[in-house]
């Protein structure tokens, strides 16, 4: 997939955000996008070959990893990217909304077209609330699907076909260990930073709904 519309997606969002969002944006295109295409996909590369248990039994190899691995860390954490970035969509279809209506009445209806205010405001805040709450169910959703965030050197395996319990060793667990805390911390610092953009947002309403009464 090309990570160049995602960067633009956000980079084009970045207009109409606050100081609190700039950050925000910054953290998943430094801190994720590009820790994840230049060194976490390489790391669970060869995930599947490298994954090794001491039995022959045909099949059992591959059911062991299924049972441990449902979904691939990597594809994960790339949905997981790709989920919380495009609640700015809304944002930017907005924008795009109230531009074509200035264009067909040929007149301007709103004193910038990016101004959060209005329908706008709600948009974005609504935007906010989904990015928050798909960061929380991916963080989840990893810790249901591996069982916490640690990853293991060595898995007993006692699935069918296997005939008995055997033991399967994951590849380069400590790398991978210091990857997903580095994720679950990006995660949680992205959730903080959208709460904190949250409150300021609705503060400022509030107060600007107060000075005018």
């Amino acid at each position: 997939m090309s990570w160049g519309f995602l960067r633009d997606l956000l980079s084009g969002v970045n207009e109409y955000s606050t100081g609190i969002g700039r950050v925000w944006v910054a953290v998943v295109f430094i801190f994720r996008l590009l820790v994840y295409v230049a060194a976490a996909e390489n790391i669970w590369k060869y995930e599947h070959d490298e994954f090794e248990c001491n039995i022959r039994q045909p099949g059992c190899e591959n059911i062991c990893f299924d049972h441990f691995f449902p979904v691939s860390h990597i594809r994960l954490w790339a949905l997981q990217l790709i989920m919380v970035s495009t609640p700015s969509l809304l944002v930017v279809f907005h924008v795009a909304y109230r531009e074509n209506k200035e264009k067909r009445h040929n007149q301007k209806r709103y004193r910038s077209p990016g101004e959060r205010d209005g329908g706008l405001l709600c948009t974005y805040l609504i935007s906010l609330i989904l990015k928050t709450g798909f960061e929380i169910v991916f963080l989840v959703l990893f810790y249901k699907l591996y069982n916490g965030f640690k990853v293991p050197r060595l898995v007993k395996c006692d699935v069918r076909p296997c005939p008995n319990t055997v033991d399967c060793y994951i590849s380069k667990p400590t790398e991978k260990t210091i990857f997903l805390y580095f994720l679950a911390g990006t995660s949680c610092l992205c959730i903080v930073l959208n709460l904190c953009e949250l409150s300021y947002l609705i503060f400022k309403y509030s107060i600007k709904c107060y000075l005018r009464r």
